[in-house]
């Protein structure tokens, strides 16, 4: 049934990217210059998960190493590389600067001071989830970086923004902005038929379940994908010979569950407890949940930085907020 499995993972960059013509072309506007030998300005990416905004980056950088030879890149997810030190060395790491780095005692303006000496050759850094970057400051210090072009990569444009200081915000000011809107149905059959004609033998998923996966994942296409690779991997566990409606949707829950798994796996220490204090609580007030936070973690942060982690975490359907500012509590996610 399944003739190559890498193309059902969620970290697959296809060969090509649909219906997202407009973004596409948006972005790659933005970093023609490079294949110049010009300097590129940085770009923004917005939209809810699910929508291709890292797929599309990740596959027009690898467009652009096939006609620049001297073109460097680096991925830094920061919700998992959050700290200043973190990122440096992720950074450093893509252009092979980190052999004498040591994690505990090598000071961070030294990684700093190491990229401001970097030789100019193009470098484009993908920095995803780019609001959960605890040094906002950084951006503006790698917005300096001669030769180093930032693709910074967020859920929501406003609330970015908002967390930037007004250097910041006059600088990228002129960044190029692409906005992703969630998938249509038919976008995300597209998506799907490309995904099995890859991956799979003939057959094996007619057009109505494909339909089907679509309808389950909302315009999500991480949700359809992950649905597709359950089913897959269920039929063929049964020695089915192809993938029913049937089977679809016995899988959806457990999907949905393993892409909400992979969520709570990358929350950070500080994120977990105020999840876990929401679970318990079922309905809580931002102050009650700030105290009990506060008392729960060594050096707790601050509060915009907490109101930050909950916007990331409702984001990403692990918790949901209901009211105005004043009267506001949040909740546990429920579909």
């Amino acid at each position: 049934m399944i003739t190559d499995a890498r193309v059902l993972q969620p970290e697959f960059i296809p060969t090509e990217v649909k219906h997202r013509d407009a973004e596409l072309n948006t972005l790659s506007a933005a970093l023609n210059p490079i294949t110049h030998g010009d300097n590129a300005d940085s770009a923004f990416l917005f939209g809810p998960s699910g929508v291709g905004k890292t797929c599309l980056a990740k596959f027009l950088v690898e467009q652009l190493r096939e006609s620049v030879v001297d073109l460097n890149y680096q991925y830094v997810n920061c919700w998992e590389d959050y700290s200043r030190f973190k990122t440096l060395y992720r950074i450093l790491d893509g252009i092979n600067h980190t052999f004498d780095v040591h994690r505990q005692s090598t000071p961070k303006d030294v990684l700093l001071e190491r990229l401001r000496e970097y030789d100019g050759s193009p470098y484009i850094v993908i920095l995803d989830e780019v609001d959960q970057l605890e040094d906002k400051q950084l951006l503006y210090e790698l917005y300096r970086i001669r030769g180093l072009t930032m693709i910074l990569i967020a859920n929501s444009e406003q609330d970015l923004f908002a967390s930037l200081d007004n250097r910041l915000n006059s600088r990228f000011q002129v960044c190029t902005r692409a906005r992703f809107n969630p998938y249509g149905n038919d976008a995300l059959v597209a998506i799907l038929r490309d995904r099995v004609r890859w991956g799979l033998k003939s057959d094996v998923v007619s057009p109505d379940e494909l339909r089907l996966i679509a309808d389950m994942a909302a315009g999500d296409a991480r949700a359809a994908i992950g649905i597709l690779r359950k089913a897959v991997q269920t039929a063929n566990q049964a020695g089915y010979n192809e993938v029913s409606s049937e089977v679809i949707r016995g899988v959806v829950p457990e999907a949905k569950a393993e892409i909400e798994q992979r969520s709570l796996d990358k929350l950070t220490d500080h994120q977990r407890v105020l999840y876990d204090t929401i679970l318990d609580y079922g309905e809580i007030a931002p102050s009650t949940l700030f105290e009990i936070y506060s008392e729960a973690v060594e050096n707790p942060k601050t509060q915009r930085m907490v109101r930050n982690y909950l916007t990331k975490l409702e984001h990403y359907n692990l918790i949901i907020s209901k009211g105005s500012t004043k009267g506001r509590t949040y909740h546990p996610y429920s579909p």
